[in-house]
């Protein structure tokens, strides 16, 4: 009975992850809860997985990052290397993603997209290209970048934790090396040679011009006065200025945008236009942004404050909530100008659209408020920040305190956990970030995730639901040799990577896995490494927190993602299960 009760658990968790209605962490302390309650599992097994040095190690790297970030040191680089890679796309392809590939090896690939999404904005400008060439290959590289070293993807640290705690040997720091640079590598051909036909032109294509358009939705008011009053839509100002008009509002009636339909005084109108003309909005006399006057009257003057295009993170408290459900106003002091999503029309109220992670929001406020929600990792401001030099200085000594922690663990000269925990104490100590900022950055809902999905394998090992599982992946594939079991386990990780996070996933099917290996005598940590990276590559959708970042500034539909990143995840694929096998023989030594 158990065994079922255990598999049936699994089965919830797949569904629950999948629909993202509860939060993740909450349904993994549920499991536990469950599994304590119906005695599979003590209290102490239970918790063991929290317990692993990986949530230490995991934690210091989020905390190290943030730090970096905060500091500016990131930003310095990013813009660096991105003013460097001259003005022809396929080089400019060529070595953005070789050095965000690069730099994603040792951080976090989401940390690493938002810290070349501004840069790489600036430059598409600058060489008026269309920001959805490059930034597609700008979270491609940084994904599979992170299959390059222990410490690329929290998936890889993850899966080396559950190897080791179940006996086996831990993954070493630089132990991927070779076959991640052979995915970045191919990733990087791919791109250059099929990617770069298939990537969309959409700003060029749909309105000939080579500059960056996206096509903000705002509230404007049409105040007292106004010249527009009297003007018809298809002759009115509102043409000069190159908007679109969507609705009017006329005393809390919602009519039409037909032609001849002429303004009033006090219309809200609901229009879409360049971010440039709808900042020009704030000094013309007679009109203003909705939010804007919302603001003056609350007694709070706005019209010198701080201005910035920001994308929301999938860490962000706004997701799945309205700018009203979330009292956005009150909590940030930002006001709210415009909303843009991808490529989409937008046609509601702006307070009750539900915001996703990816949107794209034109904000308004003081700079401190933009770097204090950049600093909860709730969003990422699309533009140049100024530091001090002094911060620079201290970014500058924990990145080389960081690569010191990576090469002293990689040489077996200090546990990693132990080394990445001095990198990040000394960040703290320095002051590059505070000791609430540092809490806020980590991810506390992935840590229980990974704790208690540990344990959730100790169940299925006890219960000897994992060997029914193994038994029957195995009965299917077999005939076709251990080569086809393994390709079996490695697809059905790709595809739990759309619905669920990488490192969800991995977990999922590790320990199904591991039983499948150790019922045919074949090595168990071949397998674990397999699926370790399978869950790292899959750019088949947009759901990869770092394709969300670059899909709202790109203008990406969803169909885009399947069409350039299909292929390249079947490529990845054949690598991982032809390869493998080869740097981890299947057959026991």
């Amino acid at each position: 009975m158990e065994p079922y009760l255990v598999i049936g658990l699994l089965l919830v968790a797949v569904v629950v992850f999948a629909s993202e209605k509860v939060s993740v962490d909450i349904v993994t302390l549920g499991l536990l809860c469950v599994l304590v309650l119906s005695g599979i599992l003590n209290v102490n097994e239970a918790f063991s997985g929290f317990s692993n040095d990986v949530i230490v190690m995991l934690g210091s790297i989020f905390v190290i990052g943030a730090a970096m970030r905060e500091t500016g040191i990131l930003d310095a680089l990013g813009s660096w290397l991105s003013s460097r890679l001259g003005g022809q796309p396929t080089r400019l392809n060529l070595v953005l993603m070789s050095a965000v590939g690069g730099v994603s090896a040792f951080m976090n690939n989401t940390t690493v997209t938002a810290m070349f999404l501004g840069p790489v904005m600036a430059v598409a400008r600058q060489i008026k290209v269309s920001p959805s060439r490059l930034l597609m290959p700008l979270a491609f590289s940084s994904i599979l970048g992170g299959t390059c070293t222990l410490i690329g993807t929290s998936t890889n640290v993850a899966v080396s934790g559950y190897l080791k705690g179940i006996g086996l040997p831990e993954v070493g720091m630089f132990e991927l090396t070779p076959i991640g640079l052979i995915l970045l590598g191919s990733g990087i051909l791919y791109m250059l040679i099929v990617g770069v036909r298939l990537l969309p032109d959409r700003d060029v294509s749909e309105t000939g011009d080579t500059i960056s358009v996206r096509e903000y939705l705002a509230e404007v008011v049409v105040l007292e006065n106004s010249p527009l009053i009297g003007q018809e839509i298809h002759r009115s100002d509102f043409s000069v200025l190159q908007f679109q008009v969507l609705k009017i509002v006329r005393q809390g009636r919602e009519l039409m945008a037909t032609p001849h339909e002429q303004f009033e005084r006090g219309d809200i109108v609901l229009v879409a236009g360049k971010v440039e003309n709808l900042i020009k909005i704030k000094k013309i006399e007679g009109i203003d942004i909705l939010e804007d006057l919302n603001m003056r009257s609350s007694g709070v003057e706005m019209r010198e404050a701080h201005v910035a295009e920001v994308v929301l993170t999938p860490r962000s408290g706004l997701v799945g909530r309205s700018l009203k459900e979330a009292n956005f106003r009150q909590r940030s002091g930002l006001s709210v100008l415009a909303i843009l999503r991808g490529d989409l029309s937008l046609a509601d109220h702006l307070g009750d659209i539900r915001l996703k992670a990816g949107d794209l929001l034109l904000l308004q406020g003081p700079y401190e408020r933009f770097q204090s929600f950049e600093e909860q990792s709730e969003m990422v401001v699309i533009t140049e920040h100024r530091y001090s030099p002094s911060d620079r200085r201290k970014g500058a000594i924990v990145l080389g305190v960081f690569v010191l922690a990576v090469m002293s663990s990689a040489f077996g000269l200090m546990p990693a956990a132990i080394a990445m925990l001095m990198a990040a104490l000394l960040a703290v100590l320095m002051r590059c970030i505070t000791l609430e900022t540092a809490y806020e950055n980590i991810d506390w809902r992935l840590l229980i995730l990974i704790g208690g999905m540990t344990a959730f394998g100790l169940a299925m090992n006890k219960t000897g639901a994992d060997n029914m599982l193994a038994e029957l992946v195995t009965g299917l594939l077999l005939p076709w040799g251990p080569h086809c079991v393994l390709a079996g386990f490695c697809v059905l990780t790709v595809l739990l990577t759309q619905p669920m996070s990488n490192a969800a996933a991995a977990l999922v099917i590790l320990p199904v896995a591991i039983q499948a290996a150790q019922n045919l005598g074949l090595d168990e940590r071949s397998f674990g490494i397999a699926i370790m990276l399978s869950a790292s590559i899959s750019v088949l959708t947009p759901f990869e927190p770092s394709c969300i970042l670059v899909y709202g500034p790109g203008k990406y539909r969803f169909s885009d993602f399947l069409k350039v990143g299909g292929g390249l995840t079947i490529i990845c694929l054949v690598i991982v299960i032809g390869l493998v096998p080869h740097f981890w023989p299947l057959q026991k030594v």
